[in-house]
């Protein structure tokens, strides 16, 4: 089964599906939190969405709680944050766990990919990246602290749409 194909629900409860959030875009998927040290990275996430959109692109973020209890907050109080605070319009999900025995199944998928310093496994920390095709292919892993603007993530996004 594609990652496409795998049930997730948006934050506001609505069940879907990754593909039906991407719609035939490529997309950057991004693990979240409203309280983390790198959550200012929301700003350069919205303009590259922004930015991008009109060329079959889009950013997903998936709320995560499970790295120093950073996103603590309600599928409510997350959407207000993000939307008050960043100006938040691309679509996030409902929260998610991204390591572990209940890990969700697409990022079950996604730990298979190696990041730009060549290492799969666990997803390390919030705000983890995924460059995606429209067709669910994993083109790109980019580690939390690459910024949604880094060149090298800028050329891969660039190379895709």
């Amino acid at each position: 089964m594609s990652i496409l194909e795998d049930p997730i629900a948006l934050l506001d409860g609505t069940p879907t599906t990754l593909g039906d959030i991407m719609a035939g875009r490529a997309a950057l998927l991004v693990n979240v939190a409203s309280k983390c040290g790198l959550t200012s990275q929301y700003s350069a996430l919205e303009d590259l969405h922004e930015k991008y959109t009109a060329r079959g692109f889009t950013v997903i973020g998936f709320p995560c709680n499970q790295f120093g209890g950073q996103e603590p907050g309600t599928s409510e109080e997350i959407a207000e944050f993000c939307s008050a605070t960043y100006g938040v319009t691309f679509p996030l999900t409902g929260k998610v766990e991204v390591n572990g025995h209940d890990r969700h199944p697409i990022y079950k998928a996604l730990t298979h990919v190696p990041n730009e310093q060549g290492e799969a496994g666990d997803i390390r920390w919030n705000f983890e990246k995924f460059l995606v095709a429209h067709d669910g292919a994993v083109i790109a892993r980019f580690s939390p602290t690459v910024v949604p603007d880094d060149p090298q993530l800028i050329a891969a996004l660039e190379a895709l749409v």
